[in-house]
């Protein structure tokens, strides 16, 4: 077992995304292997971003209908609640790690799921920090 991880938004879009097909594939095999194993995990702001991404992202857009059934279909997942002490440890990790606001906030989520591992195109893949290994799913290399 490959233990808990965390799906950036960036990772989840792409499971809707017929223009990357490699990649839509990719993020299927990968939420589907962590999600049948209670071993995937998102925040209440993945969540959010989801919905505005899949509703606006594609040239063919998913029906309202289909927009809201794929974000709740998502939401049945283990969440992270983003409450305002997880706002406060992303604050300080940006300024300790020099990452952004919202990669530290989705950063300080996956470690406080205890996630090993954090799915994302965002971050320096391979970076650790903390217990938490940042990968790109997407790279040949990273399995």
């Amino acid at each position: 077992m490959n233990g808990s991880v965390f799906f950036d938004t960036n990772v989840l879009v792409y499971l809707y995304d017929t223009d990357s097909p490699q990649k839509q594939d990719k993020a299927n095999a990968l939420l589907e292997e962590h999600g049948v194993s209670g071993n995937a995990f998102l925040s209440t702001q993945v969540l959010q971003e989801f919905y505005v991404n899949v509703s606006k992202k594609f040239a063919r857009r998913l029906s309202h209908e289909d927009t809201l059934e794929a974000t709740a279909s998502l939401s049945r997942l283990p969440l992270v609640q983003v409450d305002v002490p997880l706002i406060l440890a992303a604050v300080s990790l940006g300024k300790q790690a020099q990452v952004h606001f919202w990669d530290a906030l989705i950063i300080q989520a996956a470690l406080r799921a205890g996630c090993q591992r954090l799915l994302t195109e965002d971050l320096q893949h391979g970076r650790v920090i903390g217990d938490l290994r940042i990968e790109n799913p997407f790279l040949s290399d990273s399995g």
